[in-house]
């Protein structure tokens, strides 16, 4: 794809792909950014895309930055729904490292290698693989076990504070 076909792409699908990602997400400013991502990705990635199926990348990479959106909000709460009330402690100070200590060592010998490689030494997932002979998949299903675990072990933060 040229530069002259990327900014046709622009001028001919920015306002139909503004709509599909604004009916899903129902904001203005978010809608806006998602598209702006989402025609970044495409030019960086021009020179591999055929002119014929601009739209087809267009729509799937908006597509996938609108999952991503999506995810990322569920996690976060609104500002204004936050109990400030809620997020005091009245009981003695515990040190939470203590508490994580115990729990690491509650798990299983495989489950705590590849936690402590992935959130401790910063390793990605192909590189546990290698260190433990382990593959991707696995290494991933072991992470999110012992992540699970330990977020039960510790329950909510107000309790161990």
């Amino acid at each position: 794809m040229t530069v002259a076909d990327y900014n046709t792409c622009v001028d001919t699908y920015a306002d139909g792909l503004y709509r599909f990602v604004l009916k899903h997400i129902r904001d203005k400013d978010a809608a806006r950014d998602i598209v702006q991502d989402t025609f970044e990705k495409m030019w960086r990635k021009h020179e591999g895309i055929e002119t014929a199926k601009s739209k087809s990348y267009l729509f799937t990479a908006g597509y996938h930055t609108l999952i991503d959106y999506t995810r990322r909000a569920k996690k976060q709460a609104p500002f204004n729904e936050v109990d400030f009330n809620t997020h005091q402690h009245t009981k003695q100070y515990s040190d939470i490292k203590e508490v994580l200590n115990a729990g690491l060592e509650q798990l299983p010998e495989i489950q705590k290698s590849v936690l402590l490689l992935r959130d401790y030494e910063g390793y990605d997932y192909a590189e546990i693989g290698e260190i433990t002979g382990l593959n991707e998949s696995q290494v991933k299903v072991y992470i999110f076990r012992a992540r699970t675990f330990l977020k039960n072990y510790i329950g909510k933060l107000e309790v161990v504070i």
